[in-house]
């Protein structure tokens, strides 16, 4: 599981850092919508969701898996509700307080998924991104079952004088299309 992680810029790390933001330098940031699962910070790109909403009565659909927690009523269309901590290895702790719709083109339906808290827009460059291919050394079941594009490292504080921060907060990039497509082929209680 990924957690909230502080570490220390090492003279190594300024030099990674370095090398990287002159490497990635012509890529566009990527834009992401950050959200709480239980105690994890997780985001999805901005452009898989639609709209973010405050969950409403959810009827249990049966033989639905596990993690589809039933569906409701959005403005007139029937919107499926997932909950996705069951594919991360993350503790539910119950605060779900919204969902977001994601705005996916091939669903026969709209799809949400149920989040703790929306934290904020934001967007990264390239130099914070690390992806599926850099995480060699994270043990985490979403990343073993290819459920995530990566982590952004969220930089807190200020920056020294090669813009390295003095803190980074790991926030785990979520994979949606791959997350739904693993709910409805073989998801726990399928």
């Amino acid at each position: 599981m990924v957690g909230t992680a502080t570490m220390t810029a090492t003279d190594s790390d300024t030099a990674m850092a370095r090398e990287k933001r002159e490497e990635t330098a012509a890529e566009p940031a990527t834009e992401v919508v950050e959200f709480m699962l239980g105690a994890e910070r997780c985001a999805i790109d901005i452009d898989a969701v639609d709209s973010i909403v405050e969950p409403k009565q959810i009827t249990r659909v049966p033989r639905a898996p596990e993690a589809v927690e039933g569906v409701m009523d959005l403005r007139g269309e029937t919107t499926a509700v997932v909950d996705p901590t069951l594919f991360l290895a993350i503790e539910n702790d119950g605060t779900a307080a919204n969902i977001l719709v994601l705005d996916r083109d091939g669903d026969k339906q709209k799809i949400g998924i149920r989040v703790g808290s929306v934290e904020e827009v934001t967007s990264y460059p390239p130099a914070q991104i690390d992806r599926n291919g850099d995480l060699a050394g994270i043990q985490t079941s979403a990343i073993e079952a290819d459920l995530v594009q990566g982590v952004l490292r969220k930089h807190l504080g200020e920056g020294d004088e090669d813009g390295v921060p003095e803190d980074i907060s790991l926030v785990l990039w979520l994979d949606i299309a791959r997350l739904i497509d693993a709910i409805s082929t073989d998801g726990p209680g399928v």
